[in-house]
């Protein structure tokens, strides 16, 4: 799939017709939005051999006739998204069964965690690669992104057979809850694994928090016999997974946990942790980060680095030139002499963590944030309220609404705000105006903090994804 750092277009399986190649297998999959059986025609103009529909599904006769005439073989199975993984597994080799691959999964803290991990593991001697949110890589070169946090099983097991032919050994990536329900990683076995936390996200999709946690959990069900399980503290979710996997360590700044983390320098301009296990200690300085809820994300990779087999002095080592995250903590220096920082974001605990730190910074905290449209709705009034306690600026604006109303989200947003709060409150809709906005409330030493779309230069309103790079705009104020 990888050459000379592209990607090449065509898989031997799969399930969207930009990489439908000659002699290609194309698995129609029924998606929230369109039905993959529409595509079916276009996959034999680019050469599918083999097409793959649900069992039951009702396949219209001129799509059939189309297949016919093409000299397709069309294949019925009970389970697409289960077959797309098997079949693509299969055509790879079974890359993933020569690979250590550590999967990382939780609400808050992934991509900090895969990052670092990544990065220690390297930095260790290790051949690495590396899976995220805010970027995938194959040792140390940088590919083009997935768009999505863990990617369908045709794009998985091709990657897994580049790092192969690259020499890789171990594999950081992150495990969102959905790829689990929708069978992404089925089949994969994991080397270790981290469970960060759970908090109020993803309830457009999962009907309640029992079901949203129950979809993170039974990932662990694909961690191997031995296999070292990390789970955070401090919430009820990482309590329950803990009291079920009795094996598990825990991490996090509590004595009576295994890695024990005391968290020095993290509200200022970088984290210096000290980090225990029975009689061993080691002290890790990592300039790129700040914040006490980052503290607890290196401690997580760290932990997992001596589980591993990581010598503590070269994990050290390794942190000091950490550069740290595209569109996580991303500082710029403004022309006036305040700090813009680009982070993504988006639900509760995180403008929780990342506020109260940033608040600790400065005496004039901007936020300028939104909600994306046709997602938890729940989560926007808990947002507003946050954000307006710590800031002494709040400018609301659009965050890809896709098809729901800007100012209806707007609305949502600004009803958990308190009324000793709303004055602090300034609506402006078009995001690039709400930037300049933000920067004419700053000055020397103030913040403006741009919230929810970190890394992601693009807003999608209604279907249509529209090049939109906050880094552009800050670096030309």
């Amino acid at each position: 799939m990888v050459h000379d750092g592209k990607l090449t277009v065509f898989f031997p399986v799969a399930c969207h017709t930009d990489h439908v190649g000659p002699g290609s297998t194309f698995v129609a999959i029924a998606g929230t939005s369109c039905d993959g059986m529409q595509f079916i025609p276009a996959a034999l103009s680019r050469g599918a051999a083999r097409i793959i529909i649900q069992q039951d599904a009702k396949l219209p006769a001129e799509i059939e006739d189309a297949i016919v005439c093409a000299g397709a073989i069309l294949e019925r199975v009970a389970d697409c998204r289960k077959a797309l993984a098997r079949l693509s597994a299969q055509a790879a080799g079974y890359p993933a069964d020569k690979l250590s691959i550590i999967g990382i999964t939780g609400t808050k803290g992934k991509t900090t965690t895969a990052y670092l991990l990544e990065q220690i593991l390297r930095g260790c001697g290790y051949c690495t690669a590396l899976l995220s949110t805010a970027g995938v890589s194959i040792r140390g070169k940088q590919l083009p992104d997935t768009s999505l946090t863990t990617p369908h099983a045709d794009y998985l097991h091709q990657f897994f057979a580049d790092c192969v032919r690259e020499g890789v050994t171990h594999i950081v990536m992150e495990v969102a809850a959905q790829a689990v329900t929708m069978h992404r990683v089925d089949g994969i076995l994991f080397d270790g694994l981290i469970f960060t936390n759970l908090a109020l996200e993803h309830l457009e999709f999962y009907p309640s928090m029992d079901k949203y946690f129950a979809a993170k959990a039974a990932l662990f069900e694909q961690l191997k016999v031995g296999a070292p399980l990390l789970i955070g503290i401090g919430d009820e979710w990482c309590d329950r997974l803990a009291a079920y996997y009795l094996r598990a360590l825990r991490f996090g700044c509590d004595t009576d946990v295994d890695y024990v983390a005391r968290i020095d320098g993290a509200s200022s301009e970088q984290v210096v942790l000290e980090l225990r296990r029975d009689a061993t200690m080691c002290r890790l300085t990592c300039p790129a980060l700040c914040g006490a809820f980052n503290g607890v994300n290196l401690a997580g990779a760290a932990a997992m680095a001596l589980e591993l087999g990581c010598d503590s002095s070269a994990l050290a080592v390794s942190l000091k030139s950490f550069a740290g995250i595209p569109g996580r903590l991303q500082r710029h220096q403004l022309p006036n002499g305040a700090i813009g920082i680009i982070d993504y974001a988006h639900n509760p605990l995180s403008y929780e963590a990342l506020l109260s730190t940033l608040c600790s910074m400065t005496d004039n905290l901007i936020v300028l944030f939104g909600a994306g449209g046709d997602r938890d709705a729940s989560r926007r009034p808990q947002m507003g309220q946050i954000a307006a306690h710590y800031a002494d600026h709040v400018v609301l604006t659009s965050d890809n609404p896709r098809t729901e109303d800007p100012f209806v989200i707007i609305d949502e947003i600004r009803a958990g705000i308190v009324a000793s709060d709303q004055h602090k409150v300034k609506v402006v809709l078009d995001r690039q105006e709400a930037i300049g906005f933000a920067y004419g409330l700053s000055g020397p030493g103030a913040i403006v903090a741009l919230l929810g779309k970190g890394p992601d230069e693009y807003q999608i309103v209604g279907n249509e994804k529209i090049p939109f790079s906050e880094r552009r705009i800050l670096e030309s104020l």
